[in-house]
């Protein structure tokens, strides 16, 4: 059965409204800095509450199969309303810093209802071109999560409470359009009942293992670099005199070409494969993090721009590939709780290097910095190095 042609665009337009609550506090966190006292180590902290949050919220969506047992719509609707409740809580006056890491761990909580669930959604609609549509999926996800940075730019005169109270209304509009414009699709399988040892069973078959490893060590690089790049342009800009960024635009673009990304490696996976482009992904987004270190050092703003750009289109662009692979890999049955618990177990890494990175920096300034983040990269490409030609399994 064809889904109707409107199908993917709402999907997208959905995703992208309710993903922009990801980075909403990241992209007004001097404000929040200055408003609430908070200290210096405030954005890693902050930002590992909402990767937290999303990983309880997934962890228990997968051990109740919440995805596969009830209408995905309705799951992705509640969950938005949710999220933009917890969001525009982060403009109380009397918050501290543990109550805004209570509500960014929240709002990451309900996340989990958003983006796992709208792979859910997506491939209950498209069983052929699945990586094509996870690819314009998960781009949305990409620029939403880059769009409190434009936010921050566009509203410069604005109070920066706006940035929060436009992602929450955002989230809502995404949530309702969800519900009221897609309905289950026709490759959805409702699960009356799942063991609760079913979300790890699927573990058990060494394909989906070598695929589930390759998207691991992807998600330990993602996140610290989209977390980080406002502090790139920022230590670039303080090493090299007369070097000046529109930091939250530029933090903007450098995260969103992603999206573009994303949607490019869909089209080329259709010709070259989904796995050979994930992998070629993967691979130059780890000579990205190993390159770091001089192009730090060179004296051209054009150059260290570019390499910024090129990180942010490489270092996601096999995201939407691996989320394919994982949906194929798993039983028809389980296939949202199989993608729900990877992206539980994703997330969890993206939380140690967010830390990594913030622990190192409050010893050392070295430009090495980021070269810890290639370890992802690295041990991704083995896993599916070892399962290098992995079958097309049978439907």
């Amino acid at each position: 059965m064809k889904p109707s042609k409107f199908v993917l665009p709402v999907i997208v337009i959905s995703q992208f409204c309710c993903t922009s609550l990801w980075f909403a506090s990241n992209g007004v966190i001097n404000d929040l800095a200055q408003e609430y006292h908070l200290p210096n180590n405030a954005l890693g902290h902050l930002t590992s509450a909402v990767q937290f949050g999303f990983i309880m919220g997934t962890l228990i969506f997968a051990v109740l199969a919440i995805a596969d047992r009830f209408a995905p719509s309705k799951v992705f609707m509640v969950s938005a309303v949710l999220g933009a409740v917890f969001n525009w809580g982060t403009i109380w006056e009397a918050n501290q810093l543990t109550s805004l890491l209570t509500l960014r761990f929240f709002t990451g909580f309900f996340l989990a209802g958003i983006y796992p669930v709208g792979m859910k959604i997506a491939a209950d609609h498209f069983e052929k071109g699945l990586g094509k549509s996870l690819g314009f999926l998960v781009g949305a996800l990409v620029i939403g999560t880059a769009f409190p940075h434009l936010l921050k730019d566009m509203t410069g005169t604005y109070p920066w409470k706006t940035v929060l109270m436009v992602t929450s209304v955002l989230a809502v509009l995404g949530g309702l359009l969800m519900v009221f414009l897609v309905p289950d699709g026709p490759y959805r399988k409702a699960a009356v009942r799942t063991p609760l040892t079913a979300c790890f069973g699927v573990f058990g078959n060494r394909h989906f293992r070598a695929v589930a490893f390759g998207y691991f060590g992807h998600m330990w690089e993602l996140y610290a670099f989209w977390a980080f790049v406002p502090v790139m342009l920022q230590k670039y800009g303080e090493a090299h005199a007369g070097a000046t960024f529109p930091i939250p635009l530029l933090s903007f673009l450098i995260i969103g070409v992603g999206g573009v990304a994303c949607v490019l490696g869909g089209y080329i996976s259709q010709v070259v494969g989904t796995q050979r482009t994930a992998g070629w992904a993967l691979f130059l987004s780890g000579l990205c993090c190993l390159a770091s270190p001089w192009v730090f050092t060179s004296g051209s703003q054009s150059l260290f721009i570019a390499f910024l750009l090129f990180w942010g289109m490489v270092v996601v662009a096999d995201s939407p590939l691996f989320s394919t692979l994982v949906a194929q890999r798993a039983p028809a049955r389980l296939q949202g709780t199989a993608l729900t618990i990877v992206n539980c177990l994703g997330f969890a890494l993206t939380i140690g290097s967010i830390q990594t990175i913030t622990a190192i920096r409050t010893h050392t300034d070295t430009n090495f910095l980021f070269v810890v983040l290639a370890l992802g990269p690295v041990l991704g490409l083995l896993a599916l190095r070892k399962h290098k030609s992995i079958p097309q399994p049978q439907r």
